[in-house]
């Protein structure tokens, strides 16, 4: 009796080290099981913080579950030690590709020496780092420095027969961010062409509505006159918007704005005139993603910069193929 005891003692115990080697449990969000032949992805979205960023999540969800990639995902509510912990949570379950979405710039080097170490490669999506670029495989997003640019010549255009100064306040992205950085310099660097274009205040609205709101109420406490409003993306723009109408103003006439997007909410209130010009920045990453996850995985090479393609939007034009936008 104590023999077989024993011996069924040894099997399961034997059977649970079998189940621990096997890396089984694992939490996955399309259902994919360890050993199903799936490409594991892990993605590490940077928040939740605007209608841009739900499509975008959506985008990538959507094209994982068709594309039949087994989908790990982790929303790291805008802070970078939660994009980190994340990425290092996918090297140790050994995912086949990692990407993300980066919170801020800089501080990746060593989590991303890590999953090299480990012989993961990594996307980045939307958003740059200024690690070394054989740190990772390639980054697919946008050009910011050119929708800063954008910007910047439809203002030249619009205040061109100014003979006195023009008053620019602007609300800045996440503070050390990609797109903060580069929307402000294209657009800075494009309207120094015309010395009465004046940026005169220039401060962070986060890229969510609620901050744009607020920080555009102290922008016109602090500011009389403000003859244009440059938000780095639709939803800081939007709050402004409830910032200038509280004030006793009309959006897009009293104080001209431009904004950064394209989302459906912004496309609407640029239909309405009450923004007068925004610059696209495509969410719909998901599918090119999933293409280079699955290039990824097998070795390919990969090309080191994707920019996506993007069109800017005029009232006119907004209004035209409102009814068709997918965000």
């Amino acid at each position: 009796m104590l023999k077989k005891l024993s011996a069924a003692l040894a099997v399961g115990l034997l059977a649970s080290v079998l189940a621990a080697c096997g890396g089984g449990g694992e939490d996955t969000a399309s259902g994919g099981e360890a050993g199903s032949g799936k490409i594991v992805l892990g993605f590490s979205q940077v928040g939740s913080e605007s209608g841009w960023r739900a499509a975008n999540t959506k985008s990538v969800k959507d094209s994982a579950a068709t594309a039949g990639i087994d989908l790990k995902f982790s929303d790291a509510q805008q802070k970078q030690e939660n994009q980190i912990a994340s990425i290092r949570s996918y090297i140790q379950q050994k995912v086949d590709v990692i990407a993300f979405s980066p919170v801020v710039v800089t501080g990746w080097d060593a989590v991303l020496k890590e999953a090299q170490a480990a012989k993961i490669p990594v996307i980045l999506t939307d958003r740059a780092v200024d690690s070394d670029a054989s740190l990772y495989a390639t980054f697919i997003g946008s050009d910011f420095v050119k929708e800063g640019e954008e910007v910047g010549k439809w203002a030249l255009e619009e205040f061109k027969s100014a003979t006195g100064p023009v008053n620019i306040v602007q609300l800045e992205g996440t503070v050390g961010s990609a797109p903060a950085i580069d929307r402000k310099k294209g657009f800075e660097a494009t309207i120094a062409s015309n010395p009465n274009l004046k940026v005169i205040a220039s401060q962070s609205g986060d890229f969510t509505r609620a901050k744009g709101k607020e920080v555009m109420q102290a922008l016109l406490q602090a500011n009389p006159k403000i003859d244009l409003l440059f938000a780095h993306n639709d939803d800081m723009g939007l709050g402004a918007i409830e910032a200038i109408k509280a004030a006793g103003l009309k959006p897009g006439t009293d104080i001209k704005i431009a904004t950064i997007d394209a989302v459906k909410d912004g496309m609407t209130a640029l239909a309405a005139n009450e923004i007068n010009f925004i610059a696209e920045c495509s969410p719909l990453l998901g599918e090119q993603l999933m293409e280079l996850t699955k290039k990824a995985a097998a070795g390919e090479p990969l090309e080191k910069r994707i920019v996506t393609k993007e069109t800017t939007f005029t009232p006119q034009q907004a209004a035209e193929v409102l009814s068709t936008r997918q965000y």
